[in-house]
């Protein structure tokens, strides 16, 4: 069974840099094990688990084994702890030349000589690896069992629409839900595939669009993150109480830090802060609206919340308390050659305080010497907020979780007001 009140894991994208995620899972397994007895860790702390890109396809392995969280989180662990490039896109030389080689010629050259050629590249790399982890990592198989025996709730995807430019979440729940509809926003109930996972995590340019059937009708998907103006709204939709909140970067990122003009941006700096713009931003903004929401609300006498259809939300968000591009910079060498070969005529380069493109590099650097530092920080980083973290889920040494006051942040349920 779920932990009661209902509370919600939203996992962001973000390429590699989602095994920031998996070191808070791991703390979070950590924190329960000191804490609670092992009866109690027999609950799923999260009832829903909502994600986007490669947070979607964390998600999916937690929801698929919801009946043993634990387990679940070790072994996505091992995974991202030996992660290698290869383990998903076509990293070697023949891979790279198929596809980001035909991508770039056919951008330099023109679309004369790629219809001549009848070349159609889709992509900047190949992603077939990804589709071949997914089996063995995520058994969507076992979503209908989990949900019929109350280990889960639901578990949300989301994914963009290249043909239609809606934003799709696709859900699957214990109950019957409500499909909700708001501005360029759709959500359609369905059994979730390796297809959904492999469109929530296609990154634009770089990995190839997903064909779905959304209501019947074959439509091209790429990552979730894009035109993802409410990333938290899912988790309210499908009845979560509280949420946890797990960002990729920049929103408790140290300030203060200083870059140099180096000349005309290179084509990597644009492209990592479009990157930055499409998977970090929207997360932050939305939080922000969360909380201005939740300061209306406290303003608001009793007699006239009982009239708004907004109910409060506690929230914890927890989000990397150094610059991923910095940690990137230093692993920029450990890319496979031919894609280092790929990604430097696109101006990555470089190591250390002289790398350069290390923003668009972080997205990719799905290498063990990343991923495992990026583990490392949110295992810190969350065992430093130890005492918000057991306050907030209401985690003690007792048979059941308990509930506790609020003193987190608060905010409108439905969010129903679009974002500017």
């Amino acid at each position: 069974m779920y932990e009661t009140p209902l509370t919600a894991l939203v996992l962001s994208g973000g390429g590699a840099r989602a095994a920031y995620q998996v070191g808070v899972l791991r703390a979070l397994v950590r924190l329960r094990r000191e804490v609670m007895s092992p009866r109690s860790r027999i609950h799923n702390p999260f009832g829903v688990i909502c994600g986007t890109s490669a947070g979607a396809i964390n998600a999916a392995a937690l929801a698929a084994h919801a009946d043993r969280f634990d387990a679940a989180v070790e072994a996505i662990a091992r995974v991202w702890h030996n992660f290698s490039a290869e383990q998903v896109y076509r990293a070697d030389s023949i891979g790279v030349l198929r596809s980001g080689a035909q991508w770039l010629t056919m951008l330099s050259v023109g679309w004369v000589i790629a219809r001549w050629r009848r070349a159609r590249p889709r992509s900047l790399l190949d992603n077939a690896p990804l589709a071949e982890l997914l089996q063995r990592l995520v058994p969507l198989e076992r979503l209908p069992m989990v949900l019929g025996q109350g280990h889960l709730h639901a578990l949300a995807i989301t994914a963009s629409s290249y043909t239609g430019g809606e934003h799709f979440t696709f859900f699957t729940a214990a109950d019957v839900v409500r499909p909700w509809e708001r501005s360029q926003r759709v959500a359609v109930p369905c059994r979730i595939t390796h297809e959904h996972l492999l469109a929530s995590s296609a990154i634009p340019f770089v990995f190839p669009a997903q064909q779905l059937a959304p209501g019947g009708d074959a439509a091209w998907f790429g990552d979730g993150s894009m035109r993802n103006t409410a990333p938290i709204a899912p988790a309210i939709h499908l009845g979560a109480h509280r949420l946890l909140v797990i960002g990729a970067g920049r929103m408790h990122e140290p300030p203060g830090r200083r870059v140099s003009n180096t000349g005309y941006p290179s084509l990597a700096q644009i492209a990592g802060h479009a990157m930055a713009s499409i998977f970090l931003d929207a997360l932050a903004v939305d939080v922000e609206r969360m909380r201005r929401i939740n300061r209306t609300l406290a303003l608001l006498p009793e007699s006239m919340q009982a009239d708004t259809p907004l109910r409060p939300i506690e929230a914890l968000v927890i989000a990397p308390s150094q610059r991923i591009d910095d940690i990137a910079a230093r692993h920029i060498a450990r890319l496979p050659a031919p894609v280092r070969a790929l990604l430097r005529g696109a101006g990555v380069g470089g190591a250390g305080m002289t790398a350069r493109g290390a923003a668009l590099a972080s997205y990719l650097l799905f290498e063990a010497p990343f991923t495992r530092e990026l583990i490392a920080l949110g295992e810190s980083d969350t065992l430093l907020r130890r005492h918000e973290v057991l306050q907030f889920f209401g985690w003690d040494s007792s048979d059941s979780p308990r509930g506790r006051r609020p003193d987190h942040d608060r905010a409108a349920g439905r969010l129903d007001i679009e974002l500017p």
